[in-house]
């Protein structure tokens, strides 16, 4: 027999009401038949829903085997929306800081540098906003930062990106997100400061709660 810790996330955590769950399968056991394990004894997990999954921290197929000890992460669809920091990859709760993270691309050879901010808005959905709730699955959020910063900063060297994301409860017009991208030329800052959060919003295991005046509901779309 072997044991897999099974995490859960956002809209899936609440549905079941934990965050982990250790299932016991047989040798040989795959992603597959962790997932139902999970499914039996907490149906409404992914209700309707296609589960995405990630094990050990990388996205996996439902095919893949499972070994003894470990981390099978059942992933929601991200939402799409960091401590201050001088590094280029950050995820917490602190307030974001603008300058930091330009701070993190600044070159003397370069000559561009492209910073997008994402804040709470008031209004969704043609509801009013009073706040929005960010959760995220921080240590492979901060790995798949890296991984796209990386691979932005070989194709438009020379080049650099950061990326902080703040999770917890935000105000209306607080900073959500951070992306900046420095470069010799702003054609360069651009491309790579548009991929970066466009890529951000697709990948990375990151969900946003809405909350309004008639309720709350997780955002499980690209937005």
């Amino acid at each position: 027999m072997i044991r897999v810790l099974v995490r859960l996330f956002a809209s899936y955590r609440e549905a079941a009401g934990v965050g982990h769950i250790q299932v016991e399968l047989p040798d040989g056991a795959l992603v597959r038949d962790a997932v139902r394990e999970v499914l039996r004894e907490h149906p409404l997990v992914a209700e309707g829903r296609q589960v995405v999954m990630a094990r050990n921290r990388e996205y996996v197929d439902a095919d893949a085997a499972l070994a003894d000890g470990d981390e099978l992460a059942l992933i929601p669809p991200v939402s799409g929306g960091a401590a201050p920091s001088m590094e280029r990859i950050a995820v917490g709760t602190a307030p974001l800081s603008v300058d930091d993270v330009i701070a993190a691309v600044r070159a003397d050879g370069f000559g561009g540098v492209a910073v997008f901010l994402g804040t709470v808005r008031d209004q969704s959905r043609g509801k009013r906003v009073t706040h929005l709730e960010y959760e995220a699955y921080a240590e492979m959020a901060e790995r798949r930062m890296r991984e796209i910063a990386d691979r932005l900063e070989r194709e438009h060297a020379p080049a650099r990106v950061a990326m902080h994301h703040r999770v917890g409860d935000l105000g209306i017009g607080e900073i959500a997100v951070i992306v900046a991208a420095g470069a010799p030329h702003r054609d360069a800052a651009f491309a790579a400061a548009r991929s970066a959060i466009d890529e951000l919003k697709r990948d990375v295991p990151i969900w946003k709660k809405e909350h309004s005046e008639d309720g709350s509901v997780w955002i499980e779309e690209h937005a």
